[in-house]
């Protein structure tokens, strides 16, 4: 469920990214400062809000910056290239915006009364890390990896989901998405191992000579 809503998501964003990415490119922005300038915004979010209990801000800040994770793919499409530098960059800042958001949600369950809930986040932040270097690594060896039913838009619809009917007033809502999410990242991993266990079943690399590699070029 979480994966069509984030792909019809994606969908209805597009309509306004799309004509804003060309926007941007003929203004002579780089999609590279759109991706730090989003990344920020995450930190802002997180950090200055979700982290001392301001969850609904902190939500609203936080869906608006991960936003520009679109923009700049659509500058990038709109621009006609991609760049290694580009999706390197892109890759690393979903990682660092990725353990503010759960790091921020960990940091306030544990210094609000909630142990529970704070380990379920620190879970979340683990195995989110874990997904996306599975990911990465399969493709420096030449593997394929998009496995997975927890990807990195469905970790961030279920959180984002879970926040917004906290602020609802829904009771233990939050706290129960976060022990799903930290059990489907779980599950995504082990999929994501499995994934590569067997598409490399019977391949050797010789000692002394590198493993293939694969440059992942911006969306």
């Amino acid at each position: 469920m979480a994966k069509i809503f984030s792909v019809l998501g994606r969908a209805r964003i597009a309509r306004v990214v799309n004509p804003l990415g060309r926007s941007l490119v003929r203004a002579g922005v780089s999609p590279d400062v759109v991706t730090v300038i989003g990344t920020c915004g995450v930190l802002v979010g997180a950090l200055g809000f979700v982290a001392r209990g301001h969850i609904f801000i902190g939500l609203v800040v936080i869906t608006i910056s991960v936003c520009t994770d679109m923009v700049d793919g659509a500058m990038a499409r709109a621009r006609g290239y991609s760049t290694p530098f580009g999706a390197f960059l892109d890759s690393t800042m979903d990682r660092i915006a990725d353990a503010a958001v759960f790091g921020s949600v960990a940091y306030w369950e544990g210094t609000s009364g909630h142990p529970v809930a704070m380990a379920a986040a620190l879970i979340c932040l683990a195995a989110g890390q874990v997904v996306s270097y599975a990911k990465a690594r399969a493709q420096s060896v030449g593997i394929d990896c998009n496995v997975g039913i927890a990807e990195r838009a469905e970790r961030l619809v279920i959180i984002g989901v879970g926040a917004l009917l906290f602020c609802l007033h829904v009771p233990y809502v939050f706290d129960i998405a976060l022990w799903v999410l930290a059990a489907l990242s779980l599950f995504t991993a082990g999929q994501r191992i499995v994934h590569v266990y067997r598409q490399a079943a019977g391949q050797r690399t010789p000692l002394g000579t590198p493993a293939p590699e694969r440059t992942e070029q911006r969306r």
